[in-house]
């Protein structure tokens, strides 16, 4: 008999692709519509369980994030932030991370679709938990960084640590994985692993092969600063040694992928020569190992890649192979000339010799092998999910304003698709 399939919810709501960060700016959160009509016109939908997600409330975000500033997010606007020049200045909000229309919304909709993708791993209600709108990795707990607002990795990763003794994160963005590195620093209960360019007029200018954790963390962060250029079988070769190495020694409970796009050849802001396949063959790396796991997005600014690597992705996860010519959808016209799903590497030069890349390989597997064994925990109480009030809607005083939140919990949107034959009802969930 073969083996049953992964279980695996997918979450999305139209809402996170509307927002606009500018003219100028290089992140563009339509590329999640084109994404979503993309896995939608493979029909890949109907081999995954779709969720809308929660919008994650202020007290969630609060488990990372300090109270002043989840509060100063919720409450700026564009109308509003000529007032606050001193705060914008505190909290990091200007050109790269600009203050725009429904800013808290959208940071409320990622979060809450990576705690719901958490929570579902926990309860073991699926095997695999893909939000393409998260993986914003460099948010800090008291200030936005790098387009990253609110670190929904840390809140899922967090929400993890209620189940599993320790969680493996892993980053195949171009850029390093800091917030998520910073807020685990100290501990060993999550191994950080990032691949990304490293140099220091990259930013974030982070991520160096010798920042390895401290105290309790020591040996427990890993870095693997690469050049520009590289290729789909260097990083391939790298990324498998590595995390073979590191899942074997570490044995984590749950893992978090960040599957950021713009290490792709090609990308707006990214120098290296991934093709979609050889990004995608990490993704398909790291599924073999059947542990709870958490996928996610993360950077990626030329769109239509960023769509196809997803959508590709997703495939992986799904063991399903996609037909290379692209099924017509709504954003049809943006895959010309050649309608194909894959690209090719790009032809930059590759900086990393093999000479540096086994370098990088004997400090990382000189840091593992540190680690005499996986750590233990303590036994402790697990503790519960977070309680959201529920307001009975009977009870509700028809004079009074209908709260945000039973608004929401009565919206059916036009523009998504949910199988089943009444959407409220089985694969939507709106709250907790």
């Amino acid at each position: 008999m073969p083996p049953p399939k992964d279980r695996i919810a997918y979450f999305y709501d139209g809402d996170v692709g509307n927002v606009y960060f500018g003219q100028n700016h290089p992140m563009k959160p339509h590329r999640l519509c084109m994404t979503h009509h993309l896995v939608l016109s493979y029909e890949l939908h109907k081999k995954m369980e779709i969720y809308r997600p929660h919008k994650a409330y202020p007290v969630e975000l609060a488990q990372f994030h300090s109270a002043d500033y989840v509060e100063f997010l919720h409450r700026i606007t564009p109308d509003t932030q000529h007032l606050f020049a001193t705060d914008l200045a505190r909290y990091n909000l200007g050109e790269d991370c600009p203050v725009f229309e429904n800013l808290f919304e959208f940071c409320q909709i990622y979060a809450g679709g990576t705690l719901d993708a958490a929570r579902r791993l926990n309860n073991q209600s699926c095997d695999i938990a893909i939000n393409w709108a998260g993986g914003l990795h460099h948010a800090k707990k008291c200030e936005a960084s790098g387009f990253c607002y609110i670190n929904d990795l840390v809140l899922g990763i967090l929400e993890l640590l209620k189940y599993h003794a320790r969680v493996l994160y892993i980053d195949i963005d171009v850029h390093h994985g800091d917030g998520v590195e910073e807020a685990f620093y100290f501990t060993d209960r999550v191994m950080t692993v990032s691949f990304h360019k490293y140099g220091d007029l990259f930013f974030p200018g982070t991520g160096d092969v010798k920042n390895i954790g401290e105290r309790e963390g020591r040996y427990y962060a890993i870095n693997v600063p690469l050049k520009d250029g590289i290729d789909d079988a260097s990083f391939t070769r790298l990324f498998k040694t590595i995390i073979a190495k590191v899942v074997e020694t570490y044995l984590p409970g749950a893992i978090v992928l960040q599957c950021g796009a713009d290490s792709l050849a090609g990308d707006r802001l990214g120098c290296f020569n991934l093709s979609i396949e050889g990004h995608a063959e990490c993704v398909k790396f790291v599924k073999k190992f059947n542990l709870p796991l958490l996928v996610t997005g993360g950077g990626g600014y030329t769109k239509e890649n960023v769509a196809r690597c997803w959508t590709v992705e997703t495939g992986v996860l799904l063991d399903t192979e996609l037909p290379n010519e692209i099924p017509d959808n709504e954003y049809i016209k943006y895959f010309a000339p050649d309608y194909s799903l894959k690209i090719q590497g790009g032809n930059l030069e590759n900086l990393n010799s093999k000479t540096y890349l086994s370098t990088i390989k004997v400090q990382v597997m000189e840091s593992l092998r540190c680690i005499q064994h996986a750590p233990g925990v303590q036994l402790q109480e697990v503790p519960p999910d977070f309680y959201i009030p529920d307001f009975d809607e009977d009870e509700q005083n028809p004079d009074e304003r209908i709260s945000q939140h039973i608004r929401d919990k009565n919206i059916q949107r036009e523009d998504e698709y949910y199988d089943g034959d009444n959407d409220n009802d089985h694969n939507v969930e709106d709250g907790l």
